[in-house]
C-alpha cells in the first residue's frame, strides 16, 4: 500500500505549485471561520460596554474587518473549488492518456479476453474517483483538521464545561455517520450495477436496432428494458432510504447539540458562572466542529473509492504488452515483400491446441496468393502473424528475410495494407475515413484513392460529398459502398503487402462485381493474400493455397487444383450447389 500511495503521489509532481497554493487557501479559509466567532466574542464581551462614540466606532470598524475576512473567505473558496478543480482534471487527463496509450500498445491476445465496457470504465469512472481523491482529499483533510482542532482548543480555552457539553455527542455522530455512510456506499454500488445493466440492455437493443424491428420485437425489447428500469428504482429506494435517514440523523445530532449547549449555557448563567458571550461564542462554533466530522467520513469513502480506482488502474498498467519492439528492432526502408513461413505452429494462449502446425510457406514479391478451406482451419491466424497481431508459437515467419520480430512493430504494419469483411469506419466524414489511411494527406490525394477504389461516383452522389457524416460504423452507407471506402484507405496508404481477409463474401452480386474490381487494380504489383469464402473470386490467383487441421493441403493454380479432383475441387463444386 506504501508504494501504491507513493505512486498516486507523484502525480502531484508537475502541479506542485497548483497543489500547495490550493492547500494554502485552505488552511486560510478554514482559519478565517475561527476567528469570525472570536471577533463576535470580543463585541459581545468588551466593546458594548464602551462609551457609545468609541463602542459605534470600534463595531463600524470590525464590521469592515468581518465583511473583509467574509469576501477573503470567499475567494478561498472559489480558489480551491476552481484550481483544485482545474488540479485534479489535469491529473485526470494525464491518466488518462497514460491509460489510453497502454491501451494502444496492448495486443490483439489481450482484448480477446476483455470486454470494452470494462476497458472504458477504467478510462472514465476509475479516473474520475482518482482524480476526486487527489483534489479532495488532501484539503478536506486539512481543513477538517483545522477546523477540529482549532474549534476544540478554543472553546477548552473559553469555557471548559461549554467544550464538554458540546463534544459530548461527537463520538455517537461520528459512529452513526460511518455505519450510514458505508451503507450508502453499498447501496449506491448496486445502483451503478444497476445502471450499468441498462446501459448494456440499451445499447445491446439500440446496436441491433434493425434485427428488433424486423422480428417486430418492440414489445419485448420495451419489456427487458422496463424490468431492468424496475430493478434500478428499487435500489435506488434503499440508496434514500439510506441517504434520508443519514442527513435526517446528522440534522438532528447537530441540532441536540446546539440545544444541549443552550441549555447548558443557560444553566450556568442563572446561576452567575458564566457571561452571555460565552455561550454565544459556542454556538457560533458548533458548525465548526460538525462539519469537520461529515467532511472526514466523506474523505474516507473517497479514499476507498479512488485507492480501489487506481489499484484496478495499476492492474492494466502492469499488463505488459506480449507483442513490442525488440531492443534492437529495425526500421523498414524498402520492401519488396517477399514472405516465407518457416516450420511455423501457432495456438492462442489460453488454448493449447494448436491452430497452425508447422506450416511452411514462401510467397514471392507481388505474388497474388490465395487461401481457402473450412472454417477454423486457421486461414485469417496465418495472415494475422504477418503485422504481428500475433506472434508465432513455434518457427518465424520472414519479410525479405528479415524475422518480422526483429522490425519495429510501426515500420512493419505500416507496410502492410489490411481489407477485412467486417469494415470498421469510424464517425466522421468520408474524407476523414479514407484519409485514416495516410493522416497527412491532402484532399486530392483523398480523391485519386477514392477513384482508383470505384469510390468517386457514389461519394460525389451523397448530399455533401466528401464531407458528408456517414453515421456511427457508416450506419448511413451501404455494405458495397463501406467496403470501397475501406479500399480507398489502403490506396491512399499505398503498402507493398496487402490482405484481403474475405472482403466481399458479405456483399450482393453487384456490389462484389466493383469491390472486385477494385481490389484487382488494388493488388497489381503487391504480394497479396486473399482470404476466400466466394472461390469465384479467386479463380485469377497465381497460386491457391488449400488449408487444413494438418496445414497447407492442396497448393497450385485454379485449372491444376481442378484438375487433381481433390479438396479444391470439392470445395469449388459445393459452392455453386
Amino acid at each position: 500500500m506504501k508504494e501504491i500511495l507513493k505512486k498516486l503521489v507523484g502525480y502531484y509532481k508537475p502541479y506542485r505549485g497548483l497543489f500547495f497554493s490550493d492547500l494554502f487557501f485552505a488552511i486560510l479559509g478554514a482559519a478565517v471561520t475561527l476567528v469570525i466567532p472570536l471577533i463576535v466574542r470580543y463585541i459581545t464581551s468588551t466593546v458594548v460596554y464602551e462609551p457609545v462614540e468609541q463602542a459605534t466606532g470600534l463595531i463600524v470598524k470590525l464590521g469592515i474587518f468581518m465583511v473583509l475576512l467574509v469576501i477573503l473567505e470567499a475567494f478561498c473558496n472559489f480558489y480551491i473549488a476552481y484550481y483544485g478543480h482545474i488540479m485534479g482534471a489535469k491529473i485526470e487527463r494525464n491518466m488518462r492518456n497514460e491509460i489510453f496509450s497502454h491501451y494502444q500498445k496492448l495486443s490483439f491476445a489481450f482484448y480477446d479476453n476483455q470486454k470494452v465496457g470494462h476497458l472504458l470504465s477504467r478510462i472514465t469512472s476509475d479516473l474520475f474517483d482518482i482524480s476526486e481523491l487527489l483534489h479532495h482529499g488532501p484539503e478536506d483533510l486539512v481543513i477538517s483538521i483545522i477546523k477540529f482542532a482549532g474549534a476544540f482548543i478554543i472553546l477548552l480555552h473559553i469555557n471548559v464545561r461549554l467544550a464538554v457539553a458540546a463534544f459530548f455527542f461527537v463520538p455517537f455522530l461520528i459512529l452513526y455517520a460511518f455505519i450510514y455512510n458505508k451503507k450508502m456506499k453499498s447501496a449506491f454500488k448496486e445502483n451503478r450495477a444497476r445502471i450499468a445493466d441498462i446501459n448494456t440492455q440499451i445499447e445491446d437493443s439500440l446496436s441491433g436496432i434493425r434485427v428488433v424491428k424486423s422480428f417486430a420485437n418492440e414489445k419485448e425489447e420495451m419489456r427487458k428494458f422496463q424490468r431492468g428500469n424496475d430493478r434500478f428504482v428499487d435500489s435506488k429506494k434503499t440508496s434514500y432510504q439510506y441517504m434520508g435517514a443519514y442527513n435526517s440523523g446528522m440534522g438532528a445530532f447537530t441540532t441536540m447539540i446546539t440545544i444541549t449547549v443552550l441549555l447548558a449555557g443557560a444553566y450556568y448563567m442563572t446561576r452567575g458562572t458564566m457571561p452571555v458571550e460565552d455561550l454565544v461564542t459556542v454556538l457560533l462554533y458548533i458548525n465548526n466542529f460538525t462539519d469537520p466530522v461529515k467532511k472526514l467520513i466523506t474523505f474516507t469513502e473517497q479514499f476507498q473509492n479512488g485507492y480501489s480506482g487506481y489499484s484496478r488502474f495499476l492492474e492494466i498498467m502492469a499488463i505488459a504488452p506480449d507483442i513490442e519492439d525488440v531492443p534492437d528492432a529495425k526500421e523498414l526502408d524498402k520492401v519488396d515483400g517477399k514472405i516465407e513461413f518457416s516450420d511455423v505452429s501457432f495456438h492462442y494462449n489460453e488454448n493449447r491446441e494448436e491452430v497452425l502446425k508447422h506450416v511452411n510457406l514462401t510467397v514471392e514479391a507481388g505474388e497474388y496468393v490465395a487461401l481457402v478451406g473450412s472454417s477454423g482451419a486457421g486461414k485469417t491466424t496465418l495472415c494475422s502473424l504477418i503485422p504481428r497481431f500475433y506472434d508465432v508459437s513455434d518457427g518465424s515467419v520472414r519479410l525479405d528475410g528479415t524475422d518480422v520480430r526483429k522490425i519495429k512493430l510501426e515500420s512493419l504494419r505500416s507496410h502492410i495494407g489490411i481489407v477485412q469483411q467486417d469494415v470498421y469506419l469510424f464517425a466522421g466524414t468520408v474524407m476523414d475515413n479514407i484519409r485514416y489511411g495516410k493522416p497527412d494527406a491532402t484532399d486530392e490525394e483523398v480523391i485519386r484513392a477514392a477513384k482508383a477504389a470505384n469510390a468517386h461516383e457514389f461519394i460525389m452522389e451523397l448530399e455533401q460529398g466528401y464531407d458528408t457524416d456517414i453515421g456511427q460504423r457508416g450506419v448511413k452507407l451501404s455494405g458495397g459502398q463501406k467496403q470501397r471506402l475501406s479500399i480507398a484507405r489502403v490506396f491512399l496508404k499505398n503498402p507493398p503487402i496487402l490482405i484481403f481477409d474475405e472482403a466481399t463474401s458479405a456483399l450482393d452480386n453487384e456490389s462484389e462485381k466493383i469491390v472486385q474490381k477494385s481490389l484487382e487494380e488494388l493488388s497489381k504489383n503487391r504480394t497479396t493474400f486473399v482470404i476466400a469464402h466466394r472461390l469465384s473470386t479467386i479463380r485469377k490467383a497465381q497460386r491457391i493455397l488449400v488449408l487444413t487441421d494438418d496445414g497447407i493441403a492442396e497448393e497450385g493454380t485454379h485449372e491444376e487444383l481442378m484438375a487433381k479432383d481433390g479438396l479444391y475441387s470439392s470445395l469449388y463444386k459445393l459452392s455453386f450447389m
